[in-house]
């Protein structure tokens, strides 16, 4: 099963960007430390080296599962988005009706996903629950702690 992986054209560069890292630099980096454990002699007790070997397939793993990513990218440019509704590549502007507090959530897919700076995979509850919904709408979302009940303000 070949799934496309939704990026922005933000998120598309930085794991491009990542990758190269990955493949120049910190390869690298990890050959160096493999080939100073080798001088230290006996490679079979050579706890440096067996760290060192880790490392590197390690790396090797981050860049095949990058490169798969990559290479499934559907890149979302802003120009082709609609913001008739929530879908993913918008950003949302909600209140919780419960506290009457506002807050702003941007959909990405799941590699971009980054709570912290408001960005939720449209794969989680929220994101997934606020999928189709139009500005005016009160959306409700069966959360662990409690009922969330939204209110659509804004598509961005």
């Amino acid at each position: 099963m070949n799934l496309d992986v939704y990026l922005t054209r933000e998120g598309y560069e930085k794991l491009t960007k990542e990758l190269e890292q990955l493949k120049t630099v910190k390869r690298h980096q990890i050959a160096s430390a493999i080939e100073h454990a080798r001088q230290l002699g006996d490679i079979s007790e050579n706890a440096e080296y067996d760290s060192a070997k880790e490392a590197q397939a390690m790396n090797e793993h981050k860049i095949a599962e990058l490169e798969e990513k990559l290479s499934r990218a559907r890149i979302i440019e802003k120009h082709e988005v609609s913001y008739d509704d929530i879908h993913i590549g918008v950003t949302v502007k909600l209140k919780d009706l419960d506290f009457n507090d506002e807050f702003e959530y941007t959909l990405v897919g799941d590699v971009e996903a980054d709570f912290e700076t408001g960005r939720i995979s449209v794969a989680a509850p929220v994101g997934l629950a606020l999928l189709g919904h139009k500005v005016g709408d009160i959306v409700e979302i069966k959360a662990p702690a409690r009922l969330l009940r939204y209110q659509v303000i804004s598509i961005s």
